[in-house]
């Protein structure tokens, strides 16, 4: 009965994958893992060739990626994949984080890194697990302009820019334009895929391009950053101190 219920428990941890090629590596964050009642280690391998093999078999939640690795790159690995597991990038090179968050990682943890910084990714990673099972988020939405409707996909929405009462939503190839509030916008987008970087602004985190200052850069537009955006901009899309020249 006991060991049922362990089984069961176990069940509502997610899964772990630790791809680095330094086994060094790979058991610290086997030990942060340890201390965590929501993770468990399904597998750990030392280069993206395994883990392509590991991913064909096992449903995997969670996957730690080192970026320098012999024959395939974290990162050009990431993007071969059609449907990657939620990924937190595991690294000591600063400098791939904003390619690494056009791949839509969760986070992107610079070695050497304590549990604190860790317990913030893994938590991060959680709350986008949960909320992705509890609720999930339609690929596209209606848009209304004027009495017709048009239905487009939210991952081609490059930034949302808010005028006085209306809204243009920026692709690459168009700009429609709609009469609704930002709030109201914001409810039906993914809140881990976009983000709110001024009252007038809402931008499509993997597209953005590079951050300067107090501007950061979507298909060639610049667009600005407020004051009491920019902490929670740096800390939640790229990792604190990385832009630092």
């Amino acid at each position: 009965m006991a060991e049922e219920l362990y089984r069961q428990a176990d069940d509502y941890k997610m899964r772990c994958l630790i791809v680095d090629d330094e086994s060094v590596a790979i058991k610290g964050i086997v030990n942060y893992i340890s201390e965590l009642d929501f993770l468990k280690v399904d597998c750990t391998c030392s280069s993206a060739i395994e883990a392509a093999e590991i991913l064909k078999k096992k449903d995997i939640d969670l996957m730690f990626l080192d970026i320098n690795m012999p024959h395939l790159t974290g990162l050009a690995f990431l993007e071969t994949l059609k449907k990657s597991p939620l990924t937190i990038i595991t690294t000591a090179y600063s400098e791939y984080a904003l390619d690494g968050y056009r791949l839509n990682v969760v986070d992107y943890l610079l070695k050497p890194f304590d549990f604190q910084r860790f317990f913030q990714a893994v938590t991060k990673a959680r709350d986008i697990f949960e909320s992705r099972n509890m609720k999930k988020m339609p690929d596209s939405l209606y848009i209304r302009q004027d009495e017709s409707f048009f239905r487009m996909e939210w991952k081609d929405i490059l930034f949302v820019e808010a005028m006085q009462n209306y809204l243009k939503l920026h692709t690459k190839n168009r700009v429609l334009v709609i009469h609704q509030t930002m709030a109201s916008l914001e409810e039906k987008l993914p809140k881990e895929a976009f983000f709110r970087i001024h009252r007038s602004y809402l931008v499509n985190i993997s597209c953005i391009e590079s951050i300067m200052g107090n501007c950061l850069y979507v298909n060639r537009t610049s667009l600005p950053i407020a004051q009491r955006k920019k902490d929670e901009l740096m800390n939640t899309v790229v990792y604190k101190n990385l832009i630092s020249k």
